[in-house]
């Protein structure tokens, strides 16, 4: 499945990315974070959101279940993937783990998909990544 578009940042906030002493920021409004589970091996993907009150996750993707990643009640199965809007209010921060066990998170917009690693000019290894709103 194609990440939705994004919209570009006009002037106002950004997304800013930290991991391991680097910090990046990305003049986007809205993104699309996907990873695969490292247990089932299948796709999740989340929309994002970039707001002055942080970031809003507005829906939730995932290409089939198991291993304690039953999609909740209220997701509809469209195109082969469960999804839903996620309940919850804008968050000041998220932090990403990484295990290692199933490749790295990657960060869409405009179309393209890159890892946290491309993304942030060296390899971010099992660092964690820290995501928020930030000023360009």
């Amino acid at each position: 499945m194609a990440a939705a578009p994004a919209q570009r940042g006009g002037g106002g906030l950004s997304l800013c990315l930290a991991s391991a002493g680097v910090v990046k920021a990305l003049s986007v409004m809205a993104f699309t974070l996907v990873w695969t589970h490292s247990i089932e091996k299948v796709d999740w993907q989340e929309d994002w959101r970039v707001t002055p009150r942080g970031l809003e996750l507005t829906q939730a993707r995932i290409k089939g279940s198991g291993a304690g990643m039953e999609p909740p009640s209220e997701a509809r199965l469209v195109d082969g993937w469960f999804q839903w809007a996620p309940k919850r209010a804008p968050m000041p921060e998220v932090v990403l783990g990484n295990s290692g066990a199933a490749g790295e998170w990657r960060l869409c917009h405009d179309g393209n998909c890159k890892t946290l690693s491309e993304i942030l000019g060296r390899p971010v290894g099992v660092n964690v990544t820290t995501m928020r709103a930030c000023e360009p």
